[in-house]
């Protein structure tokens, strides 16, 4: 069923039943009654193009995330379930188009076809040509972190670098003086995930600033590579009595590797990091941690980009959000340390 089988149903032209679909412009209340009267009977729905050629919009907004290799990390589901969810609430889909090296094409048709009305960006790089793309299309976007320059862009943030800090110095209070961390898998750092390196960053100045011996480690999103992580830290400085993750994905691995090198969490050894809070509390035992708010940064996301199709020429805004660490049960006092032969 399609306009013209309409129109020709109600006596009337297919470009006046195109105005009364779309409202572009006035028609009679008797014609659009009619109309309406025949659209009831034939049970009519205009599809989603039809709708979008009418009104120029589409009621629709992509969500550009990474391609998942082995899996996403429940971070990363945690804000996609909250961007959906916030979405609908303002009566709009989710087009999720995966943006990586090997996938861009599908970010290009997002952009090419106008197959949504913006777009939110996650895992945001220092250098991100994505967004210059976009700046240049004057596409309504929102990213979900910042570029190296944020000036001039919408966006939702995790301070990485002061959260990374916050762990240091929550475990040199403790009296840790020798600490890994254990970051994002290595080919993320090259490529300039912001998350990665600021949080990199926060934590190499902090312990700087606190005159700690630290060693710093790239380490795959799973579990098995968060073991084989944490034997390597063992490895290269026996006397490492704790650990700051940025990598929530290897926590399991990270538990696992000192139960079986015989280091009891806390007593022996200490862990903590930037990690989602229903998975902080996932292990034993639960995790003192900076809890990720993935929830409420999929909200403010969708806030904003809603916002800036109500005011298109309204000055960039944007939320950075710095939670406080959670004391849990996973970090205790360095009793152990020298006689480990630090």
């Amino acid at each position: 069923m399609n306009i013209g089988e309409i129109a020709k149903r109600a006596g009337v032209s297919r470009s006046t039943v195109s105005y009364a679909l779309s409202g572009k412009r006035s028609v009679s209340d008797g014609t659009r009654q009619k109309i309406q009267r025949v659209i009831d009977e034939l049970g009519y729905r205009p599809n989603a193009s039809a709708r979008a050629l009418a009104n120029g919009r589409t009621s629709t907004i992509g969500l550009v995330f990474p391609p998942a290799g082995n899996h996403y990390t429940g971070m990363q589901l945690d804000f996609i379930g909250s961007v959906v969810e916030a979405a609908a609430a303002y009566d709009y889909d989710v087009l999720l188009s995966p943006s990586g090296v090997d996938s861009d094409r599908s970010f290009q048709r997002l952009l090419a076809e106008r197959r949504v009305d913006g777009a939110i960006l996650m895992e945001i790089r220092l250098q991100d040509d994505r967004i210059d793309h976009l700046a240049a299309e004057d596409f309504p976007a929102i990213c979900i972190g910042r570029t190296a320059r944020p000036d001039g862009h919408w966006w939702v943030g995790l301070d990485h670098t002061a959260l990374a800090a916050a762990c240091v110095h929550h475990l040199a209070d403790l009296g840790h003086h020798r600490i890994a961390l254990v970051n994002r898998p290595e080919h993320l750092l090259r490529a300039g995930y912001e998350s990665a390196h600021r949080g990199l960053d926060g934590f190499t100045k902090a312990a700087a600033e606190r005159g700690l011996t630290v060693r710093t480690y790239c380490c795959g999103d799973d579990a098995p590579s968060g073991q084989t992580c944490l034997e390597r830290i063992l490895r290269d400085d026996p006397a490492t009595t704790a650990l700051v993750t940025l990598n929530e994905a290897a926590l399991g691995g990270l538990y696992r590797g000192l139960a079986v090198a015989g280091r009891h969490v806390p007593r022996d050894f200490s862990v903590t990091g930037v990690v989602a809070s229903r998975w902080a509390e996932t292990v034993t035992p639960q995790l003192t941690a900076a809890d990720v708010p993935a929830g409420r940064m999929g909200r403010l996301a969708v806030e904003l980009l809603v916002e800036r199709f109500g005011r298109p020429d309204a000055a960039p805004r944007h939320h950075l959000l710095a939670p406080p660490v959670s004391l849990r049960a996973s970090t205790g006092p360095a009793w152990h340390e020298t006689s480990r032969g630090a």
